[in-house]
Formats: C-alpha cells, sequence, structure tokens
C-alpha cells in the first residue's frame, strides 16, 4: 500500500464522526452525534469512545503546538480518563485545554459534556515528542 493509498482509508476520527468545532494550541473542541456504532451492548455510550475523543482533542492540540514551533507531531503516552455519567443519544462535546506544553512532553486535560452540560468523562492525556526521522543519505 502507497502513502496517497493509506492517506485515503478512514481513521477513527473520521469513522466515529468526530467533528473538529475548533482547534489552537490553546483549546480543542470537537463534537460527536451519538450512533449505533458508539454504544456497547447496553446501549450506552462505549468507554473507549470517550477515551478516543479525549485523546483525539488533546493531540490534536498538542500537534498544533509542536507544528507552530517547527517540530514533529508528539505522540500518546498516557490517557487516563474517568467516566462520569453515561449517554445513550445525542451530541457529546470535548473541550480540551493544556496544562503543560514543554518541548519534551505536552499534558492536556480534557472534559466531555452533553447537550445539557452535564459532566460525562474527564481525562488527561500525557504525549511525548516524536523522534524526527533520520535523514536518508544517498551516498554509499
Amino acid at each position: 500500500m502507497t502513502n496517497d493509498e493509506a492517506s485515503h482509508e478512514p481513521g477513527w476520527s473520521e469513522t466515529m464522526g468526530v467533528n473538529v468545532v475548533r482547534a489552537s494550541p490553546d483549546e480543542v473542541i470537537a463534537e460527536i452525534d451519538i450512533a449505533p456504532r458508539h454504544r456497547q451492548a447496553l446501549g450506552l455510550v462505549h468507554g473507549g469512545v470517550y477515551s478516543g475523543l479525549i485523546e483525539t482533542a488533546a493531540s490534536l492540540g498538542a500537534s498544533l503546538v509542536a507544528r507552530a514551533r517547527g517540530e514533529a507531531p508528539p505522540v500518546g503516552v498516557e490517557n487516563h480518563t474517568s467516566f462520569l455519567r453515561s449517554a445513550r443519544e445525542g451530541r457529546i462535546r470535548v473541550t480540551a485545554t493544556p496544562i503543560s506544553r514543554g518541548r519534551t512532553t505536552q499534558l492536556w486535560e480534557a472534559t466531555i459534556k452533553d447537550a445539557s452540560e452535564q459532566i460525562l468523562a474527564t481525562g488527561r492525556v500525557r504525549l511525548i515528542a516524536a523522534p524526527r526521522e533520520p535523514s536518508r543519505s544517498t551516498s554509499s
């Protein structure tokens, strides 16, 4: 598979229907309209959806910080998500903000709320600067 072919495969965000409302190095807001694909066997939003949405928002924000500095996008090394309330339908919204934007690591926190502003989940994601790929030499 070529890089061009890989770029056309849907990723997690596209598959889950994540809509980025606003994104900056200071705050990321994204939403999901709950559909059957988001629910577990009891009809509740699967915890992995909350964790994934928190990681997506934090990763996007951290990547924007890195881009502004001319650095490679960081990668997540820790995601701690706490589930507070369940949801079955409607729209859920995550808001992520940085706690620390260091050169080696970043720490972002996020809150997911439903349409009535009830907190459904909170989380923190720690990201580390991705190593730059070594330059490839064509000399022998």
